[in-house]
């Protein structure tokens, strides 16, 4: 199951909810108790040599996989 992010604008909580794809987009229940929880972009990023933010190449395996879990991924695996 994927991992989501939501933010409850009653109490300016973020939070996340391990829920399955079919009910990405529903409501959530924040920590507090509000049903008011709206999903929210996910962003992260990672420091590579040099210590430039973004998608570094060289730490991905390279025992044949693409790093994604495969499958409809588009890195071509």
């Amino acid at each position: 199951m994927p991992l989501y992010e939501y933010f409850c604008a009653k109490c300016a909580a973020k939070y996340e909810l391990l829920r399955p794809i079919s009910r990405a987009d529903e409501r959530a229940t924040c920590p507090q108790g509000h049903a008011s929880g709206t999903r929210v972009l996910s962003v992260f990023a990672t420091v590579g040599k040099g210590g430039a933010a973004g998608f570094d190449a060289a730490s991905m395996p390279s025992a044949g996989g693409c790093g994604c879990g495969g499958g409809g991924c588009g890195c071509g695996h």
